[in-house]
């Protein structure tokens, strides 16, 4: 064995106690890092996936499409075609990435004398490359979705028969209530709502969410419009901004709370580390003077302080990737329910905790090993006879 790591071991294990707490605190410092890197990561996503049920927060339309109309009556009259989606997604990269581009075409219509909302939905599309899971719920050709204010009015349940347009679908299910206009909406493919309303290869809108997440000066509307005028240049884009800004403030939360963890959480390790070590150094004047005065280097002394202070650095990112693995596993599905299942140990954390711990536990410690080289073995030595 290598006669410093030799002696650094029996001195480690003759100040114990100060050789505990030290690994201890890199321990510590190393578990609460990797506790919350991993809940970082699961924060963020439990935070896509909820404020992705948020429902879309872009809606593009044909560019003719008048706002006023637009939002009186809830949907454009304004077509686009069918193939604007796979468009947009195909390009939407190179600019900007827009996630889960659903086409959709609607009008209102009457069935058996009740007034309603037809909306046809179409495959969502991604962009190349990306798997997302796709928002809302598939309609299978043939089949409808009824709100449930308009299944009681006309005594549809799962099962029954629905003519639309001369056209009959089938009853897959009868939407919760909603409190919304959801209510009185009846969901068909986007092939069936086409062949109702006489409308093939055309859609009213895509609807999206952005990835931007909006900062404090700068709003990224402008953005997705040059982006939009590039790719789509016969749409329009509008942000529903309550729910833009709800996803932006989500992730922004998150980033904090790392942004505050992590250094803070550092600057307590490395406090304590010098602290250690500056004890450490009192309690071996002796020891430190009478090697001196036998003319042991200073490099070899600041070497065993060092090393010391590595060796600790590798069993704390050890220990401390360990216990902190162990601590997300165990509170975090509970934090995060919602993405549970995708909580798992992050074997790319190990090697930075084996690699920076050590490091960084030397760094704390070079000022105390600086103090045992520059004490004179002269004064050492009579300040304790």
């Amino acid at each position: 064995m290598n006669p410093t790591l030799h002696h650094i071991l029996r001195e480690g294990w003759h100040s114990r106690l100060n050789t505990s707490l030290g690994l201890l605190a890199l321990t510590g410092a190393v578990a609460l890092l990797t506790a919350v890197s991993l809940l970082t990561a699961a924060a963020e996503r439990e935070t896509r996936r909820v404020v992705r049920d948020l429902g879309f927060n872009l809606r593009i339309l044909a560019r003719e499409t008048d706002p006023e109309r637009f939002f009186l009556d809830g949907h454009p009259e304004s077509t686009l075609p069918a193939d604007a989606v796979t468009r947009l997604a195909a390009g939407a990269g190179t600019f900007i990435t827009f996630n889960h581009l659903t086409p959709v075409l609607e009008r209102r219509t009457r069935i058996a004398g009740h007034e309603c909302l037809l909306t046809g939905l179409g495959d969502t599309v991604v962009g190349p490359g990306e798997t997302k899971q796709p928002m809302g719920f598939r309609i299978a050709p043939g089949t409808a979705q009824v709100g449930s204010v308009l299944a009681e009015r006309l005594g549809l349940r799962t099962g029954s028969s629905l003519e639309v347009g001369g056209r009959s679908l089938r009853v897959e299910r009868v939407l919760v209530e909603a409190g919304t206009d959801e209510d009185v909406r009846v969901y068909t493919s986007l092939g069936d709502a086409q062949a109702i309303l006489g409308l093939p290869g055309r859609i009213s809108e895509i609807k999206a969410i952005d990835c931007l997440c909006l900062t404090a000066d700068q709003d990224p509307l402008p953005k997705i419009r040059e982006a939009l005028v590039r790719l789509l240049p016969e749409a329009r884009v509008i942000q529903m901004r309550t729910l833009a800004d709800a996803r932006a403030k989500q992730r922004q939360a998150s980033e904090r709370v790392s942004a505050f963890a992590v250094p803070t959480t550092l600057l307590v390790a490395a406090v304590w580390m010098v602290v250690l070590m500056v004890q450490n150094v009192r309690q071996r004047r002796a020891e430190i003077g009478l090697w001196r005065a036998l003319g042991t280097g200073s490099g070899r002394i600041a070497a065993l302080f060092l090393g010391k202070a590595a060796v600790l650095g590798g069993l704390g990112g050890l220990c401390g990737w360990a216990l902190g693995t162990a601590i997300a596993l165990r509170w975090g599905p509970g934090l995060f329910p919602v993405t549970a299942a995708s909580l798992r140990p992050d074997a790319s954390l190990l090697l930075p905790a084996l690699g920076l711990t050590p490091f960084f536990a030397a760094v704390a410690t070079f000022l105390p090993a600086m103090m045992a080289v520059a004490q004179d073995p002269a004064e050492t030595l009579r300040s304790d006879s």
